[in-house]
């Protein structure tokens, strides 16, 4: 039997939160403290930075693993000696603060030790995402051009069907080998000077500041269009030690924090990575994140926490369950996107204690987090927020007669904003032009300045949140807003269905955009679509019942595990774009019919009354 949709869970009650609290007050004192202690820290030595943080690290933990992986384990001595290497071979070929170096690996240790490298000298790293190829792959490259490119010799391949359009007229470009299998004579192996440099820290790394860049994040763009690199500065790789370290979980020395996401994703670089080395913890990788190795990962590195994104978590649950499933280390996690629909099952059949879902952006200026531990709750923000009406159909949010935004009330959905100002910067992204696409002027006051999230969050009452959908997710039919995650959700729990995805797409004469999902069937389970319309319409308000359904092998996935919608809505339900067939629910059916060549003439025509 399927579960049936998870309740809304959409507020959260006074009761249930005096509950919480007092459950929690032993670790209040302890919080504050840290927290206070964090931002005096950050807050009064501007000289601070994430290479220093390694080389005090390096000096309390040294024999501390640091870094677990099935390609090699490394200690803090030997990743901070190994990271002093790269910032040796920088300094000697003349990189200084502020430079930009490009680093180009797969998710292995030495990605690892050369990001410390740069930040020890005050580079930023520009982390290129390993998968993207052709535009977007050279579009990184180009956007902010690296003064060193290196690429590990795994990458060389894919890099040099990319080269010629790559401008590296003023780039050194260099490689660091990986098995040693290929030799190309068209870039230079630097392995071996690499080698011959000191392993003593550089004399650099006091003077890189908080306010320096570390690394430009490149955005995976779901919705098409080219990345955008977002730019990390060290106060918050700094600051995250504090909070996700010790404020919000309480990493011990002997903790090991799983990290499946590939290391140029920001859950990787600014929430799992930061409290591991903050507090002589090790993280655990592998080059590439695979469901039915997890577990075995889990057990032979002694996993405590692991960092997860939501689609992570949906491929463990689409695994065969087993009866030791939750018989290992691992108590903890900490992500986002965790879906309502599998937030219990998935704590229950793990073993998991608590989960720490947050909210935040690579470009953005605050975070929420999960720190009462409320199931579905992305949790609160000590920063500035709001949550205010938005039109969906137009793409704007809903401002009254005075010209100002609108907030929402408990139970109900907004686009979250949050504040902007000194003590929250918006470091915004390398091509400052884009800058301006993301702020909100003129918020609730003249002259104030909010950064757009672009997602829709519901108010769950006591400043605490749940995750709703992207602005660009949500759409508009029959005069309501429709949300494809509740759309998903029920489509999910239908029997004979992995997983789906729900998008808008368009009919001629009609507003707005009507339902359409893509669905991954069960292999084990065949799919009776003559009852899926019926179960749906029990399920989903009327509004919110697709009018098309197709079913396909797999999704297009992004680097960091989300899916890729753009060409799902671009091919929409012709059917000579979609292989698969379509399903149509026509008015007045009860149930989804094949849509053939002459329905799809007809609903071209205007003949059905949607």
């Amino acid at each position: 039997m399927r579960a049936q949709p998870a309740k809304s869970h959409t507020t959260i009650s006074s009761l249930e939160f005096t509950v919480k609290i007092f459950l929690n007050l032993w670790r209040l004192p302890s919080m504050v403290i840290s927290a206070l202690k964090g931002l005096k820290s950050i807050g009064s030595d501007s000289n601070n930075s994430w290479g220093l943080e390694l080389e005090n690290t390096a000096k309390k933990y040294p024999e501390n693993a640091a870094v677990k992986s099935p390609d090699g384990s490394l200690t803090y001595r030997e990743l901070n000696k190994r990271a002093n290497l790269y910032a040796h071979y920088l300094i000697s070929k003349g990189v200084s603060r502020g430079d930009v170096v490009t680093l180009c690996f797969e998710n292995r240790p030495e990605l690892l030790a050369a990001y410390c490298g740069c930040s020890k000298v005050g580079a930023i790293a520009s982390l290129i995402n390993t998968n993207q190829r052709g535009e977007s792959l050279v579009h990184s490259f180009n956007l902010n051009k690296g003064k060193i490119v290196i690429i590990g010799e795994e990458c060389y391949g894919f890099f040099s069907d990319a080269r010629a359009a790559i401008d590296l007229e003023k780039s050194a470009l260099c490689m660091v080998r990986d098995e040693g299998k290929i030799a190309p004579k068209d870039i230079i192996d630097i392995t071996g000077e690499l080698a011959s440099m000191s392993t003593e820290n550089p004399p650099t790394t006091p003077n890189i500041t908080l306010k320096d860049a570390i690394a430009y994040v490149y955005t995976s763009g779901t919705s098409g269009g080219l990345p955008k690199a977002a730019v990390i500065i060290n106060k918050r790789t700094v600051s995250a030690m504090f909070w996700f370290g010790r404020v919000v979980m309480r990493v011990k020395p002997s903790d090991t924090i799983y990290i499946p996401l590939p290391f140029f994703h920001t859950n990787a670089m600014t929430v799992g990575w930061p409290p591991a080395l903050y507090n002589g913890a090790a993280v655990a990788l592998r080059r590439i994140f695979s469901v039915s190795k997890f577990l075995d990962d889990v057990r032979q590195f002694r996993v405590t926490h692991f960092v997860y994104v939501g689609e992570v978590c949906r491929y463990l649950m689409s695994q065969p369950a087993q009866p030791d499933d939750n018989k290992t280390t691992l108590k903890y996690i900490i992500g986002n996107g965790l879906r309502p629909d599998i937030w219990m099952p998935f704590k229950k059949r793990f073993g998991i204690k608590k989960v720490y879902e947050f909210y935040g952006a690579a470009e953005g200026v605050g975070v929420f987090t999960n720190i009462f531990n409320f199931d579905y709750s992305v949790g609160t923000s000590i920063t500035p927020f709001a949550l205010v009406a938005y039109d969906t159909e137009n793409d704007i949010p809903v401002r009254d007669y005075q010209g100002f935004l609108k907030k929402v009330g408990k139970g109900e959905t907004g686009l979250l904003i949050m504040e902007i100002t000194e003590k929250t910067p918006f470091p915004g992204y390398s091509d400052k032009k884009k800058n301006e696409e993301k702020i909100i002027r003129n918020a609730f006051t003249k002259g104030d300045m909010w950064f757009n999230t672009g997602d829709m969050l519901r108010n769950m009452g006591f400043r605490h949140a749940q995750f709703a959908d992207r602005v660009g997710d949500t759409f508009r039919w029959k005069g309501e807003n429709v949300s494809t995650q509740e759309v998903e959700r029920a489509i999910d729990t239908f029997p004979g269905v992995s997983s789906s995805v729900a998008y808008g797409i368009t009919i001629p004469g009609t507003d707005g955009k009507a339902g359409m999902a893509a669905i991954i069937t069960d292999e084990k389970t065949p799919i009776e679509i003559s009852k899926l319309a019926g179960h749906l319409k029990t399920s989903l308000p009327k509004y919110a019942v697709p009018l098309f359904v197709r079913f396909v092998p797999d999704f297009e996935w992004t680097a960091t595990h989300k899916i890729k919608k753009n060409n799902l809505k671009n091919q929409g339900y012709d059917p000579s774009q979609v292989k698969e067939g379509v399903y149509v629910l026509l008015p007045g059916s009860e149930g989804y019919v094949p849509l053939n060549d002459e329905i799809y003439r007809n609903m071209i025509a205007g003949k059905y009354k949607f």
